[in-house]
């Protein structure tokens, strides 16, 4: 679609054939969808005698499903194969080359939005090329099936005719498949390759929580040895802006014990937020004169040594 002939004239344009004529074969192929929004386009292409680069919404948006809705079932694979892993190649090579050059100077948290970024602009750009240049593509296909039926059926205008309803036209099936596909993927996204970067996320952020818990633990822990009592009014900072600390006398729940530390996790976004409002807790057992931990996590997510068993 992005490599098309603007030789003048336009290729397989029909010459000899009259205004009337030619309307009429463009208006077999279209179909009755959108007839006048193409039928306008072809007739800017056959004035100027070029093809030139117009904006095509559809293309912008949904090129696959505008594809097979259009019964362009071939293109449809070739782009969905060729297209798609050299976009993918594409965003591949920028994020590399990004992350050994740049990406160590830039906050981590900012980093996976520049990822995200970085490809959202690379596929942003193809689809503009590719929505750029839509409606010469059609119009390049019409006047290819036309100039095979006029081969065809020089003269059986009922057959040139059937030619180009069966090749032009719309395909309320493409469509619907179109849109399944990319559901499916939606699907295996959401099902196979979320989950990891969730996982990932989740060890990090379950990690700067239980550390920053801890270390006010023992903060906390060298003032009660110096007092003999909980310090309630003692201020925390956690360092992170995704753990609320603060200090209790006693955790209902949890047996003889006179102090407690609770680190609440707060403001994680997607695809980790269902962390939110968990917490550790290191209160002091009186019993063995000592700190230990649980949490409201479940045994998969919490530590092992930070557990409610």
């Amino acid at each position: 679609m992005l490599f098309i002939e603007t030789d003048s004239p336009p290729p397989f344009y029909q010459a000899k054939l009259t205004p009337a004529k030619r309307k009429q074969l463009d208006q077999w192929f279209i179909g009755h969808r959108t007839q006048s929004y193409y039928l306008k386009r072809f007739e800017q292409f056959d004035k100027q005698g070029y093809l030139s680069p117009k904006w095509h919404w559809a293309a912008f948006f949904i090129t696959l499903p505008w594809l097979l809705y259009r019964k362009r079932y071939m293109d449809a694979l070739v782009y969905s194969v060729a297209g798609w892993s050299f976009i993918q190649l594409n965003i591949a090579i920028a994020l590399v080359t990004f992350e050994f050059v740049a990406m160590s100077y830039i906050p981590e948290a900012y980093q996976m939005a520049i990822r995200i970024g970085i490809a959202a602009v690379i596929w942003l750009f193809w689809a503009a090329m590719v929505a750029r240049w839509t409606d010469a593509y059609y119009y390049r296909m019409a006047r290819r099936e036309i100039a095979d039926a006029l081969d065809d059926y020089p003269q059986d205008a009922a057959s040139q005719e059937a030619h180009l309803r069966r090749e032009g036209g719309v395909s309320l099936f493409g469509l619907g498949l179109g849109f399944g596909f990319f559901i499916f993927a939606l699907m295996v996204i959401n099902v196979q390759f979320l989950p990891i970067v969730a996982k990932q996320r989740e060890s990090e952020i379950l990690f700067d929580a239980y550390y920053a818990t801890k270390t006010a633990q023992d903060h906390v822990d060298e003032v009660y040895q110096q007092t003999g009592q909980c310090p309630v009014s003692l201020p925390l900072v956690s360092g992170t802006q995704q753990v609320r600390l603060r200090i209790e006398t006693q955790m209902e729940g949890i047996p003889s014990n006179d102090c407690a530390v609770i680190g609440t996790m707060q403001n994680i976004k997607f695809p980790t937020r269902y962390l939110n409002d968990h917490t550790f807790v290191f209160y002091h057992n009186l019993d063995s004169n000592d700190w230990e931990c649980i949490s409201s996590l479940n045994k998969k997510q919490a530590p092992a040594y930070c557990t409610t068993d």
